[in-house]
């Protein structure tokens, strides 16, 4: 059994994830019109590699960051580029941002994909740029490009690799529909950042308020020395350096990261877009989001293409209009 140890603070606020567990993950299916950010993590925005009119393939490359930090956009899916403009950005700041607006055709149609059948047989650099040329960055938030944080600095070893499934947040369960019903994928990135690092201790973190995903990992991590951590339920035992001290007892220096103390933490969403990036060949075009609340008649959980106007999600979870004029009005 893992040793856990306990950080100071924490909550425990109303958690309202059942009401959107009791489906399966449903696929959100391919908008009117998909908005793409060139700005999607941390670093530099990329750069526009295709022109108005173009039409693409699902899975090309439309921008790119040629230098700097950051990594390229994908098509989610065939269709026209309508624009390369400013557009508003879901950001605290309000402002817009730049943006590829691409009009599907319908037809879905894949470029040329390269799955790696035996990733072991490659260099660890080439298999960091695969991650990079896929366009992953942290799924968990910060957006942090994948494949610089997979490469730490020489004098910092990762002894231990930790797999963030906590999601303590209320109401978020896409993390543990995730693990659930993909958790051999879950396992899959794992293994190959894993193999990329060799650190000494593999362990995802889950809270005890999630048995399901807790079985699917335990049988996807049999004869493996993977450890399924099952840590208490506190708000915000999800954050990075919360789950650290949770899992090994070390407390991330201020100013500092998990690497200072021999510690790597990703994302359950950033190890199933590693794993489909390598052994699949496809980028990143798509996550699970949660939609849920008191406004929606279905809610749940979706895979949804990046892009997809938050309209198109509250309409395939049943948005009830009434309800959000009534939320409206109530709001001070």
């Amino acid at each position: 059994m893992t040793q856990l140890w306990d950080f100071s603070g924490g909550i425990h606020p109303p958690e309202h994830k059942d009401i959107s567990t009791a489906r399966p993950i449903r696929n959100a299916g391919v908008p009117d019109y998909l908005v793409l950010p060139l700005q999607q993590h941390i670093g530099d925005p990329a750069e526009a590699i295709v022109e108005v009119g173009e039409r693409v393939l699902k899975g090309q490359k439309l921008a790119d960051v040629k230098t700097g930090m950051g990594v390229p956009v994908h098509a989610p899916t065939s269709g026209v580029i309508e624009s390369v403009a400013d557009f508003p950005v879901p950001h605290p700041s309000g402002m817009a941002d730049r943006c590829i607006t691409l009009k599907p055709d319908g037809e879905d149609q894949w470029c040329q994909r390269n799955p790696v059948k035996d990733y072991r047989s490659l260099e660890r650099d080439q298999v960091l740029h695969i991650i990079r040329d896929a366009g992953i960055s942290g799924m968990g938030g910060a957006g942090f490009p994948t494949n610089i944080k997979l490469r730490p600095p020489r004098d910092r070893k990762v002894s231990t690799l930790i797999l963030n499934g906590a999601e303590c947040e209320p109401y978020i369960t896409a993390d543990d529909m995730t693990m659930r019903e993909k958790a051999d994928e879950v396992v899959a990135g794992l293994k190959i950042m894993a193999w990329i690092l060799r650190p000494e201790r593999c362990v995802i973190g889950i809270e005890d308020n999630k048995p399901e995903a807790i079985a699917a990992l335990r049988k996807a991590t049999e004869g493996t020395q993977t450890e399924i951590a099952v840590v208490p339920t506190k708000y915000p035992s999800g954050g990075e350096k919360q789950l650290i001290q949770i899992l090994t007892g070390m407390e991330v220096p201020s100013g500092g990261i998990p690497a200072d103390i021999g510690v790597m933490c990703q994302n359950i969403g950033t190890a199933v877009a590693v794993a489909q990036a390598v052994l699949e060949g496809t980028p990143l075009i798509s996550r699970v989001v949660t939609i849920t609340g008191e406004a929606v008649r279905e809610p749940g959980n979706f895979e949804a293409l990046i892009g997809t106007p938050i309209e198109h999600l509250l309409e395939q979870a049943g948005v009830n209009q009434d309800a959000v004029s009534r939320l409206v009005l109530a709001a001070p």
